[in-house]
C-alpha cells in the first residue's frame, strides 16, 4: 500500500468513526428527539475549534463475542475546544455505539481529558448518554467508573466541572455527575437513577415510570440532583455556555470581566417602597435582584428546588458575583433543610472559584417541627453556617427586613467574616420577632391581668417596646455589626463600591489537610 492509499485509508476510517454505530442507529437517536454526541459538541464548541483525541481507540474485550463488535472511538467522543474563545475539555458519550455503555477503554479516554483539564487549568464538561456499565467487561467497567470518580474528586475546586445529562444515566454512572459542580438535564429525554423501574418493582412492589423515578423535573424540583432542567438539548447546551460565562477557567483565575453600559450609579426608587409596612406581608426578592445586577440579568441555579432561597450568578459592573437571597414569597424565606443544603453548596463553589458573594437577607429563622428536626436541620443548617464562615472571597451582605436568631448568624453576618454588611432602614435584626419575644418575656405579667382589654393593651405596649429597642438596624449598627444603613434605592451603587473596595482582598484560613464539613 503506497502513501496515497494510506491517506485514503485514514480519511475513510475517520469518516467511519464519525458515524459511530451507523446511520440506522443515528436515525433511531433522532427519532427519540435526541442529538448525536458529535452534534452536541458542534452546538457547544466554537466552530472549527474541536480537537479530537483517541478517535481510533477500540475496546479489548473478547467475552460474549464482543470482539465482533468493535468501533473506532468505542462509544465516546473526547477532546478539547473553545467556548466563546476559552479553552475547555469535553467528552460526549455516543449512545449509537453499544448504548454508550462504559468500557475500560472508554473510561481511559475520559480520564485522559480530565487529566488534561486539571493540568492545563480549563473547565471540564461531560455530556452523558449511556446505558451504564458494559456488563460484558464485568469488573473492568466498574474499575473504569472508579478511575473517573477519583478524578472528579481531585478536580473538585480546581477546575469547574459541568455535567450534561442528555439521555439515560443509571446505576454507578450517576455518581460522576453528582460529584461535578453543576448538572443540566433535559426534560422528557434524560433520566438518572441508581436502580431502574423494573428493579424497584421487584424489590419494593412500587410501580413507577422512568420519568417519575428520575426524570429532569423530578431531580430539578424534588431531589435537587439537577441544577437546571432544560426544555430541549439546544437549550441545555445554551445553559452550559451561559454558566461558563460567569466562571473562571480554574481556581487561580478570576471570572471574565463583561463590559456593560449599565451605570454603577444607577438607582431605583421602587426599592424604597418594595418592603411592606406589615412585617408579615410578602414581596418578591427577584425584583430586588433584577434591580441591582447588571442589565437585570440573573442566571438562577436550582430554580425549582428549595424555592425559599434563591441562588445564582449575575454581573455587577462587569464583575461576576454569586447571589444568595431569602425569598419572602415562599415559606416567608425561612431556612429549612433543603434551603440550607442548596445555599451551602453554592457558597462553597463561589469561594472555591474566587467569585464574590452578595447576600440579600430577609429570614425569620429556621423552620421548626419534627420533620425538620428528625431530618437533621441542625446539621444541615450548620453546613450553610460553615460555608459562609469558611469562605475567604469578598462577602457583601444587605439585610432588607427580618434577620432573626440563628438564621441571622448563618446568613453571612459580621461574625462569620462578612466584609461589608449593610442594612435597609426596614431591617429588623434581633433574636426573634416582637410577638415571640413578648410571649417569652412578659407572658406571666400579661396573663395575670384580669381585664381582657387591658391584657391586649399591655401586650401591644410590650411588643412596641421590644420593637423600639431591638427590631431595627440601629442597635446592630451601634455595635459595628452593620457597617452602614443605606437607602434602598442606592443598593446597587453601594454594593458595587463595596466589591470594588474588596477586589484586592487577601485572606487565608489556618493550614489543614482538609476540613470536616458537617455532612
Amino acid at each position: 500500500m503506497n502513501n496515497i492509499d494510506k491517506i485514503r485509508e485514514l480519511v475513510a476510517r475517520r469518516e467511519t468513526a464519525r458515524i459511530g454505530g451507523g446511520q440506522k442507529r443515528i436515525d433511531a437517536q433522532h427519532a427519540k428527539g435526541k442529538l448525536t454526541a458529535r452534534e452536541r459538541l458542534d452546538l457547544l464548541l466554537d466552530e472549527g475549534s474541536f480537537e479530537e483525541f483517541d478517535m481510533f481507540v477500540q475496546h479489548r474485550c473478547t467475552n460474549f463475542d464482543m470482539e465482533k463488535s468493535k468501533y473506532d472511538g468505542d462509544g465516546v467522543v473526547t477532546g478539547m475546544g473553545t467556548v466563546d474563545g476559552r479553552l475547555v475539555y469535553v467528552f460526549a458519550q455516543d449512545f449509537t455505539v453499544n448504548g454508550g455503555s462504559m468500557s475500560e477503554t472508554m473510561a481511559q479516554k475520559i480520564c485522559k481529558v480530565m487529566d488534561m483539564a486539571v493540568c492545563n487549568g480549563a473547565p471540564f464538561i461531560g455530556l452523558n448518554d449511556s446505558g451504564g456499565a458494559r456488563i460484558q467487561e464485568g469488573v473492568n467497567s466498574l474499575a473504569g467508573f472508579g478511575e473517573i470518580f477519583e478524578r472528579n474528586i481531585l478536580a473538585s475546586g480546581v477546575v469547574p466541572q459541568i455535567s450534561g445529562i442528555f439521555g439515560p444515566c443509571a446505576g454507578g454512572a450517576v455518581y460522576s455527575p453528582a460529584l461535578t459542580d453543576f448538572t443540566v438535564m433535559i426534560k422528557d429525554t434524560s433520566y438518572m437513577f441508581l436502580t431502574g423501574p423494573g428493579v424497584v418493582k421487584a424489590i419494593t412492589g412500587e410501580v413507577v415510570t422512568q420519568d417519575e423515578l428520575g426524570g429532569a423535573s423530578v431531580h430539578a424540583s424534588n431531589s435537587g440532583v439537577a441544577h437546571f432542567a432544560a426544555e430541549n438539548e439546544a437549550e441545555g447546551i445554551e445553559t452550559i455556555k451561559a454558566l461558563l460565562s460567569f466562571l473562571p477557567s480554574n481556581n487561580r483565575e478570576e471570572a471574565p470581566f463583561v463590559e456593560t453600559s449599565d451605570s454603577p450609579g444607577r438607582y431605583d426608587d421602587s426599592l424604597n417602597d418594595i418592603v411592606p409596612d406589615n412585617p408579615n406581608k410578602a414581596y418578591d426578592m427577584y425584583k430586588v435582584i433584577g434591580s441591582i445586577v447588571d442589565d437585570g440579568k440573573f442566571l438562577e441555579v436550582h430554580k425549582s428546588w428549595a424555592k425559599n432561597i434563591i441562588v445564582g450568578f449575575a454581573h455587577m459592573y462587569g464583575r461576576s458575583v454569586g447571589i444568595v437571597a431569602n425569598q419572602p414569597k415562599i415559606l416567608a424565606g425561612v431556612l429549612d433543610i433543603n434551603a440550607s443544603r442548596k445555599a451551602a453548596r453554592f457558597v462553597r463553589f463561589c469561594d472555591a472559584f474566587n467569585i464574590p458573594i452578595v447576600t440579600l437577607v430577609d429570614v425569620p429563622g429556621f423552620l421548626c417541627g419534627t420533620q425538620q428536626e428528625y431530618g437533621g436541620i441542625i446539621t444541615h443548617g450548620a453546613k450553610l453556617l460553615y460555608a459562609y464562615g469558611e469562605a475567604t472571597v469578598p462577602k457583601v451582605t444587605v439585610t432588607l427586613r427580618k434577620s432573626y436568631g440563628g438564621a441571622h448568624i448563618t446568613m453571612s453576618c459580621k461574625q462569620l467574616r462578612g466584609d461589608i454588611n449593610y442594612a435597609w432602614p426596614s431591617a429588623s435584626i434581633a433574636v426573634m420577632g416582637a410577638g415571640g419575644a413578648m410571649e417569652i418575656l412578659y407572658s406571666k405579667d400579661i396573663k395575670s391581668i384580669e381585664d381582657p382589654q387591658e391584657r391586649v393593651r399591655m401586650a401591644e405596649e410590650k411588643k412596641k417596646e421590644y420593637n423600639d429597642l431591638f427590631c431595627n438596624p440601629y442597635t446592630a449598627a451601634s455595635y459595628g455589626y452593620i457597617d452602614d444603613i443605606i437607602e434602598p434605592r442606592n443598593t446597587r451603587f453601594r454594593v458595587i463600591r463595596a466589591l470594588e473596595q474588596l477586589a484586592g482582598k487577601k485572606q487565608s484560613n489556618p493550614w489543614k489537610k482538609h476540613d470536616n464539613l458537617p455532612l
